[in-house]
């Protein structure tokens, strides 16, 4: 395998899956991102934050720390280990409680205990570093950046494509994992491996429809681990999406 730099593998991720969007790099720091700005300015919802510096321009980088929660979700914070989770959280994503939050609810789950289970099962949640930095691939010059994963952007052709790709030369078993949690847990927390589980896969996402509003219809993300992504750029010019171009995008449809 050849070594690549983290911005030719983005160029690569970018090239197999035909995508709009740069991919985004995930990865921990212990000083502020010269590029960076803080996740609060963009959004107070961190998913929503990170998906619309894939969409701006004229942004390289966002990042949040211990220091600086105020203005980000408190359920993003503990998604990225900052925090611990609220307490009665089990009964806001399930069906509520007359003791927290006035009876709200998600109903995400069934009942509070399923949620509890749910929550339990993701285990010790570690943060990257002092900070967590969300950054496009292509703004990333030499090394010395500990990349944890790639986060890619693209409707479901596109996603489709790159994980066939990823299971062009698979290392180990059932790469592709859909698991249930927040959007930030499948963009960030799964693919750049802060929670126990699921651990080194590659996360499709989101399946949290609280997001729906802001998160195109027809769009997925997929947050893939470093060792994965750099495998499946050097996998691309051997792979059916150079070698059959026309079977991975067609230009004629039957439909």
């Amino acid at each position: 395998m050849v070594d690549l730099t983290i911005k030719e593998i983005g160029i690569k991720l970018k090239q197999a899956g035909r995508l709009e969007t740069t991919p985004l790099c995930i990865y921990g720091s212990e000083s502020i991102p010269e590029k960076g700005i803080p996740i609060q300015k963009l959004n107070r919802c961190i998913a929503n934050a990170i998906f619309n510096l894939s969409l701006r321009e004229d942004i390289q980088a966002i990042y949040i720390g211990n220091n600086m929660l105020e203005g980000c979700c408190p359920g993003g914070q503990a998604w990225f280990g900052y925090k611990s989770f609220a307490p009665q959280l089990n009964y806001f994503i399930s069906t509520g409680s007359k003791d927290f939050r006035g009876g709200a609810a998600e109903f995400l789950l069934a009942n509070p205990d399923l949620a509890k289970q749910q929550l339990n099962a993701v285990g010790k949640i570690t943060p990257l570093g002092k900070y967590t930095v969300i950054q496009k691939s292509d703004s990333i010059d030499g090394e010395g950046i500990n990349i944890k994963a790639f986060l890619c952007f693209g409707h479901s052709e596109q996603i489709r494509n790159l994980c066939s790709l990823a299971y062009f030369q698979p290392e180990h078993g059932f790469l592709v994992k859909m698991p249930w949690g927040p959007s930030c847990a499948s963009f960030i927390t799964y693919p750049a491996g802060l929670a126990n589980e699921p651990k080194n896969s590659i996360i499709i996402g989101p399946t949290d429809p609280t997001g729906n509003y802001w998160f195109p219809h027809h769009f997925l993300s997929l947050g893939i681990p470093i060792e994965t992504a750099e495998r499946m750029a050097n996998d691309l010019d051997s792979s059916f999406i150079i070698k059959r171009s026309e079977v991975a995008y067609p230009i004629k449809r039957n439909s």
